[in-house]
């Protein structure tokens, strides 16, 4: 049977040309830094080689690509148009992120907000397996998962109003566990439009991942990592990063 292909909502295809009011780049510079801090401090001086999987928009890797070599992987060809405005020197690939091997190796892998789209353990394991596949032994790997099974309550909702040249936007953004026996919960995204003084309302379902904080790191380590919690701040408010160094065969 053929692996089921990462989930791909509306955000990432036919409303991509949100994306940047939705997620404003400026919104990543402060949790950026902090991603940043860690490959300097793990890897030291250099221009070393990154590889982010699942870059989606590549609004955390804007901050990091000027200081590295960097290559980048998205299934989404919408993302990697956007991706590549803000990111002209990084070299991309279309793919999907569980399975891609590109024949190289890199001194780091990342992977940001795309891993909430894995939906199994089989997928996290798969994810885990691909940044191993792209490391040399003692190469760094870090992720964050936006939610653990053990502290997720909900639901949770979050508005805003934001603006540019050709549009208003306001964003409802409603987060749930419908079952909380699986390894998934939802995200339920309303967009009211207003452009040339018309409004048009869409709507867009995102299926994510949710898994025990015991789950995340015993996968990590069945892929080979050492894993490191790290707590960094987004918006001011602490989050978790794992990061994981690649143990020798």
């Amino acid at each position: 049977m053929e692996p089921k292909s990462i989930p791909q909502g509306r955000l990432y295809k036919d409303l991509a040309f949100l994306f940047a009011l939705v997620t404003p780049r400026e919104d990543y510079a402060e949790e950026a830094a902090q991603w940043l801090a860690i490959l300097r401090e793990k890897l030291g001086p250099g221009k070393h080689k990154i590889l982010e999987l699942g870059v989606g928009a590549g609004h955390n890797l804007s901050y990091m690509s000027g200081e590295f070599e960097a290559m980048a992987v998205d299934s989404s060809p919408e993302m990697l148009k956007l991706c590549k405005k803000i990111n002209p020197g990084v070299v991309l690939h279309q793919g999907d992120m569980r399975d891609i091997r590109l024949g190289r190796k890199f001194d780091a892998v990342l992977i940001h907000d795309t891993i909430v789209y894995m939906l199994s353990e089989d997928d996290l394991a798969r994810a885990f397996a691909a940044a191993a596949a792209h490391l040399e032994a003692g190469g760094i790997f870090i992720t964050g998962p936006d939610y653990y099974r053990d502290t997720f309550s909900g639901p949770r909702v979050e508005y805003f109003t934001r603006s540019d040249s050709a549009r208003e936007l306001t964003y409802i953004e409603y987060v749930y566990d419908p079952d909380p026996s699986d390894t998934t919960m939802e995200i339920i995204f309303t967009f009211f439009i207003r452009e040339k003084g018309q409004l048009r309302i869409e709507h867009d379902r995102h299926i994510t991942g949710l898994f025990p904080r015991a789950s995340w790191i015993k996968l990590m380590e069945k892929a080979g990592f050492a894993v490191e919690p790290k707590i960094i701040t987004s918006a001011g408010v602490p989050h978790e990063l794992l990061v994981g160094t690649l143990r020798g065969n």
